[in-house]
């Protein structure tokens, strides 16, 4: 349970206090820190000497959750503790909505760095995709001037905002973005000159809109590199299969290519056909090939770590198809389910559970019903993303929820069947 008190909260072990908290060993400070709710832990970091070095221990993506959770002047605080890396992350899962740059997302996350150290920002500098500062700042300034270049009669007399070296010159297009644009520039000017004059060069160039593909590119392949797809290769996990013709495979092969994290740790009961398998067969691999699913199907979703409860509902959706999955092809045999399970890929497996619901949807898109209740069973299958109505379970509430295990498919199944009657 989880009580209730800054740094006092821990789930699963026994609760301690801050002063307690400071006195234990980095590892153990580590894992005390992966039970304690969002607030808790940031109070704690951010109260503990050793701040920066915990804040870095985190992997980007959970450094990233913490700071989305928080929010306000903890998690700029926190920010200000990330390491390039994670800095970087946080800046590829925000300045995009799938294919398109986001020129205010910039804005708002480069005030955000700049409210940190010079220091911070030094360390960070150099890991900043030129290409995409470049894109950044070509749509955002006007540049003129250059070693060695000499005006013309237009650039003479045009009204410049300002210059930083006395050598490029330098008009605003957004004054609202001027503050914050002129003081990255400067810094950037003090800080790195030949950055400086290399990013003046290339945005009196003119950026095209080739420069947003490659910088899309080059993101998709740096959070690739941890573990989440790029978004037109996510969608693929919603391709529809054949379950009557589907033979799971027997000869599947992992590479550890990211680190695994902790499974969630409300699906390892031993509660469902699902878990018990699980169990059985977990391993590194198996937890990376799992988390690069759940990867998946939040870039898919669009998720992105941000929302809790929409996080929650995609990790209830993967563990929810892959069960029906398995339930499918086994038949309740636990032995039978680890062999699938270890023969073929978990992204296979959603695609074939994914497919059983989805055919639930196909039949609904037919009908239609005026009654309440019934309505909102439809309407909860012709979703894009099909869901269960709870009116269906034993406690009856007015709801949703995700698909679960075969019965659910079973019972939607029978209840449709009656509709056609």
């Amino acid at each position: 349970m989880t009580g209730k008190g800054t740094g006092t909260a821990v789930a699963g072990s026994a609760i301690i206090g801050e002063d307690e908290f400071r006195k234990l060993p980095f590892d153990g400070k580590h894992l005390y820190l992966d039970g304690v709710l969002p607030k808790e832990k940031t109070a704690l970091i951010l109260g503990d000497p050793d701040r920066k070095r915990l804040a870095r221990a985190m992997q980007p993506h959970e450094l990233y959750w913490l700071f989305k959770e928080n929010g306000g002047p903890e998690a700029m605080e926190l920010l200000g503790f990330a390491s390039p890396e994670q800095c970087v992350f946080i800046l590829d899962m925000e300045l995009w909505s799938r294919w398109s740059f986001s020129e205010d997302k910039a804005i708002e996350y480069l005030g955000y760095i700049l409210q940190g150290s010079e220091e911070h920002f030094l360390e960070l500098l150099p890991h900043l995709d030129f290409n995409l500062l470049s894109l950044f700042l070509g749509r955002e300034l006007i540049v003129a001037g250059g070693i060695g270049d000499i005006n013309t009669d237009e650039e003479r007399q045009t009204d410049w905002d300002h210059t930083f070296d006395d050598v490029f010159l330098i008009k605003f297009k957004n004054p609202a973005h001027a503050t914050i644009i002129g003081y990255f520039l400067e810094l950037v000017c003090r800080l790195d000159n030949p950055l400086y004059a290399s990013l003046m060069e290339s945005v009196s160039g003119e950026v095209d809109i080739e420069s947003e593909e490659e910088c899309y590119h080059l993101k998709s392949g740096r959070l690739a590199d941890l573990g989440f797809p790029p978004y037109d290769e996510a969608l693929e996990i919603y391709s529809r299969i054949n379950p009557a013709s589907f033979i799971p495979g027997r000869d599947k092969e992992l590479l550890q290519t990211v680190e695994a994290t902790t499974l969630p740790e409300t699906f390892l009961t031993g509660k469902t056909f699902l878990e018990r398998v699980i169990l059985r067969v977990d391993s590194e691999l198996f937890r990376t090939e799992l988390n690069y699913l759940i990867n998946t199907v939040l870039v898919a979703d669009e998720a992105h770590l941000v929302d809790m409860e929409q996080m929650r509902s995609v990790v209830e959706r993967v563990y929810g198809y892959l069960n029906i999955a398995l339930e499918y092809l086994s038949g309740g045999d636990e032995t039978k389910g680890v062999e699938i399970i270890t023969g073929e890929h978990l992204k296979r497996l959603f695609q074939l559970g994914f497919s059983l619901v989805l055919d639930l949807k196909f039949r609904a898109d037919k009908l239609s019903e005026s009654d309440y209740a019934t309505g909102k069973a439809l309407s909860g299958l012709k979703t894009s993303r099909p869901r269960y109505y709870r009116g269906l379970d034993s406690d009856g509430i007015d709801g949703y929820r995700e698909f679960r295990e075969m019965q659910d498919v079973k019972i939607m199944s029978e209840f449709l069947a009656e509709l056609r009657e």
